[in-house]
C-alpha cells in the first residue's frame, strides 16, 4: 500500500516507454495504474504501524546487536505486547526491562541479556514540495513513512508539588533517535545512530498540547466533510473529552497554572507564550462548533440526548472562551481548509460552450435559425429524393414505348434547364455565410442538381409535370420563389405557374380544376401529346390515344 514510492517508479518507467522504448501500449497501461494509485492514497485508509525502540543491553549478545539500539517498524495493528512477545521468541533466556531510562555500565558489562522496548513516535519530516497546507488523507503517509527521527516523551517532575494543579510542575524529558536510513527501507529495522535529549517546560508543554487538539479536531472535521460516510463514534468521543470538563479538566487547570500574576511576576520572559496559549485556547471554539454541527447532522434517534447535553456544555464554554480571549472567525479559516482539498476530491463539469456536444434539441434549434430549408442553400448537394413508388406500366408496354421514352426525356431535361435558370436567379443573393453553419440536418429533398431520372421512372411522372410545365416566356418580376419541402416532386403551385405562364391573377379561377380522367389503371403518362393546348379547365376525352 506504499503507493506513493509505486508512482515514482512508474514515473521513472513512463520515461523510458516514452521516449526511449516507444512502446505506448505498455505506458498506457502504466498510466492507468498510476491513475489508480492516487485515487487510492485519497480514498482508501490505510493502517498507521507503530514505531519500537529496542535496546539489546549485556555481553550475552552477539556483537553486531550488543549494547545498541533499534528502531523497529511494527506491523499493522500490532500492539507493543504482542511485538515484545514476537521478539523475546528469538532470545528466549533474555530479561525484559522495566524501566525507560537508559540502563547503568553494570548492565551494559554484564553476561546476561538485557532487552529494553518501548514505544517511539515518528517525527513527521514532509517533502519540500508540500509548500501549501495540503488534505490529511495525502499528509497522513508521511507521518509513519520516510521517517529518520523519532521521539520518545518522559513526564519529569521539578520544584514543589502542587496537589491542585499537576501541569504547574510537570517538565517533559524528550529523546531524540535519528536512525541510519530511512524507515521504512530495505529492511524494517535500523540502528540509531545518535541520540539527544530536550527539556520541555510546562507552558511549553500546555502550547504544545492544544496544538495538537486543534489539530486533531480539524483533521477530523475535515475527514467527516470528505466522506460522510465515516462512523460517527470518534468524533463523539474527541468533542466530549473536550467540551464536558468532567472528563479531562479541559484548559482550565492551564488557566490555573500560568494565568495567573504569581507566574507571571515570576516568570516575565513566558509572557509571549502565554498569549500564543491564549489564542489557541481562543481558536479551539471554531473547530469545536464545526465538529458539533457535523456530529448534530449525522447523530442518531439513541444518542439524541448525548448531543443535546454536548451543546449546552459548548454553549457554556463558548461564552467563557468569547469573554475572556476573544472571538475568532471561524468560518474564514475552516472555509480555507476546504479549499485546500485536492482537486481530485471535488469533480467539475465545466466546459466551454464550444466544446460542449449539442443536444439534439440545440441541433435542431441552430439548424432552423441559421440554416435556409431551401435545397441548393446551404452549399450542399443532397441526396436526391427518390420518386414516390407509383402504379407502373407493364414491361411489354414499356419495351413498345422506347421512341416516346426518348421524345419526353428530352423535353424533361428542357424543363430542367428552365428550372436551374429560374432558382440561379431567385437564389443569387443568398447569403454565403450561412452555408458555412456547423450544425447542418441533411434531409432528403430535391435539388436542381441533382442527377437525371431512370427512363423507367421517366414516364411515370411526366404527367403531372406537363400540366404545370413552364413557358420559354421569361418570369414576371412579381413571380417569388414557392417553398420546397420534403418529399415533393419538381413542380410549382398553380398559382406561381400560371404567373411564370404570363397569366394575371385575375385569370386563375378560385377553385383548382378538376384532374384528367383516367383512361386504363395506368398512370397519365398516356395523354395526348397537344395536352399543352388544352384548357386547363378542359378534361381530355377519355378514349383519345396516340400511338408511338
Amino acid at each position: 500500500q506504499m503507493w506513493e514510492e509505486a508512482i515514482a517508479l512508474g514515473k521513472e518507467l513512463a520515461e523510458q516507454y516514452e521516449n526511449e522504448m516507444f512502446d505506448y501500449e505498455q505506458l498506457s497501461e502504466l498510466l492507468r495504474k498510476q491513475a489508480q494509485f492516487y485515487e487510492n492514497i485519497v480514498k482508501v485508509i490505510r493502517p498507521k504501524p507503530d514505531y519500537f525502540a529496542v535496546g539489546y543491553y549485556g555481553q550475552g549478545f552477539p556483537t553486531f546487536i550488543r549494547n545498541k539500539v533499534f528502531i523497529y517498524r511494527g506491523k499493522e495493528y500490532e500492539r507493543r505486547e504482542d511485538f515484545e512477545a514476537r521478539l523475546l521468541t528469538q532470545f528466549p533466556n533474555a530479561e525484559k526491562m522495566k524501566t525507560t531510562s537508559p540502563p547503568g555500565e553494570d548492565i551494559k558489562n554484564s553476561s546476561g541479556q538485557y532487552i529494553q522496548c518501548f514505544t517511539v513516535k515518528p517525527k513527521l519530516d514532509l517533502p519540500s514540495k508540500f509548500h501549501r497546507p495540503v488534505s490529511e488523507q495525502i499528509v497522513s503517509f508521511y507521518r509513519v513513512n520516510e521517517v529518520q527521527r523519532f521521539e520518545y516523551s518522559r513526564p519529569v517532575r521539578k520544584g514543589e508539588k502542587n496537589p491542585d494543579n499537576e501541569f504547574a510542575n510537570m517538565w517533559i524529558e524528550r529523546t531524540i533517535y535519528v536512525t541510519a536510513y530511512k524507515l521504512p527501507g530495505i529492511l524494517r529495522w535500523f540502528e540509531v545512530k545518535s541520540v539527544f535529549m530536550v527539556e520541555i517546560s510546562p507552558l511549553e508543554n500546555a502550547i504544545e498540547t492544544m496544538q495538537l487538539t486543534n489539530d486533531k479536531i480539524n483533521n477530523m472535521v475535515q475527514q467527516h466533510l470528505n466522506d460522510p460516510n465515516l462512523p460517527i463514534n470518534p468524533l463523539s468521543m474527541l468533542l466530549n473529552g473536550i467540551v464536558d470538563p468532567a472528563v479531562m479538566g479541559g484548559f482550565t487547570n492551564y488557566e490555573k497554572a500560568f494565568f495567573t500574576e504569581k507566574y507571571m511576576h515570576e516568570h516575565p520572559e513566558d509572557h509571549d507564550k502565554i498569549e500564543k496559549l491564549k489564542d489557541l485556547i481562543a481558536w479551539q471554539i471554531p473547530f469545536l462548533a464545526e465538529g458539533i454541527r457535523i456530529h448534530g447532522e449525522k447523530v442518531t434517534e439513541a444518542l439524541r440526548p448525548f448531543h443535546e447535553r454536548m451543546e449546552a456544555c459548548f454553549r457554556q464554554l463558548k461564552d467563557k472562551v468569547e469573554k475572556q480571549y476573544g472571538v475568532r472567525a471561524a468560518l474564514s479559516s475552516l472555509d480555507e481548509r476546504r479549499g485546500s482539498r485536492p482537486r481530485s476530491m471535488v469533480r467539475s463539469f465545466t466546459m466551454p460552450s464550444s466544446s460542449r456536444p449539442l443536444s439534439v434539441a440545440s441541433v435542431s434549434s441552430i439548424s432552423s435559425d441559421s440554416t435556409p430549408s431551401r435545397p441548393g442553400s446551404d452549399g450542399f448537394v443532397l441526396e436526391p429524393l427518390l420518386p414516390k413508388k407509383m402504379h407502373s406500366r407493364s414491361q411489354d408496354k414499356l419495351d413498345k414505348d422506347d421512341l416516346d421514352k426518348d421524345k419526353k426525356e428530352k423535353k424533361k431535361e428542357k424543363r430542367n434547364s428552365k428550372h436551374q435558370e429560374i432558382f440561379d436567379k431567385e437564389f443569387k443573393s443568398t447569403d454565403i455565410s450561412l452555408q458555412q453553419s456547423e450544425a447542418v440536418i441533411l434531409s432528403e429533398t430535391i435539388s436542381p442538381l441533382r442527377p437525371q431520372r431512370p427512363k423507367s421512372q421517366v414516364i411515370n411522372v411526366i404527367s403531372s409535370e406537363r400540366r404545370f410545365s413552364v413557358s420559354p416566356s421569361p418570369p414576371s418580376s412579381q413571380a417569388t420563389p414557392p417553398p420546397i419541402t420534403p418529399r415533393t416532386k419538381l413542380s410549382f403551385s398553380i398559382q406561381s405557374n400560371l404567373e411564370l405562364n404570363g397569366m394575371s391573377s385575375s385569370d386563375i379561377p378560385d377553385v383548382p380544376p378538376p384532374l384528367p380522367l383516367k383512361g386504363s389503371m395506368a398512370d397519365y403518362g398516356n395523354l395526348m401529346e397537344n395536352q399543352d393546348l388544352i384548357s386547363p379547365t378542359t378534361s381530355p376525352p377519355a378514349h383519345q390515344r396516340v400511338s408511338p
